[in-house]
């Protein structure tokens, strides 16, 4: 009997908790409002391998609370391979890495006072380009 019941609590809990780890894992690109990137872009910008779009130099910014996700999702990498990737990249061709901001908000109102500026988000916000 009492495996019964911890089986019926272990599946109420998965289920009420499944949505949100969907919803974490939710990961949306977004652009400055002057600024438009495809979404076949987006590894070429959070590599430094696009550094201009027209002539816009574009800004890549990590989100902290999204990074894996992002990494998974966008780069098929893991955060070593990414961070492996910019040591190299600052030291051969003198780039600095993207500015890590800690969440949502914080990427969204970087994006937004600067043009050119990239970022994710969990989900997008009015206000700005989303990468198709």
């Amino acid at each position: 009997m009492k495996s019964t019941f911890f089986g019926y609590i272990a599946v109420v809990l998965l289920a009420l908790l499944l949505p949100q780890l969907a919803n974490a894992a939710d990961v949306v690109v977004i652009s400055h409002p002057g600024t438009t990137i495809s979404s076949s872009d987006v590894k070429d910008v959070f590599l430094g391998d696009k550094q201009f779009a027209g002539g816009t130099k574009l800004i890549p910014v990590d989100n902290l609370s999204l990074q894996d996700a992002f990494l998974s999702k966008y780069l098929d990498m893991a955060k070593t391979k990414y961070n492996s990737a910019w040591t190299k990249k600052s030291f051969r061709d003198g780039l600095t890495a993207p500015a890590m901001k800690s969440g949502d908000a914080e990427v969204i109102d970087f994006v937004k006072q600067n043009p050119g500026a990239v970022g994710y988000v969990s989900s997008a916000p009015s206000g700005v380009n989303v990468a198709k």
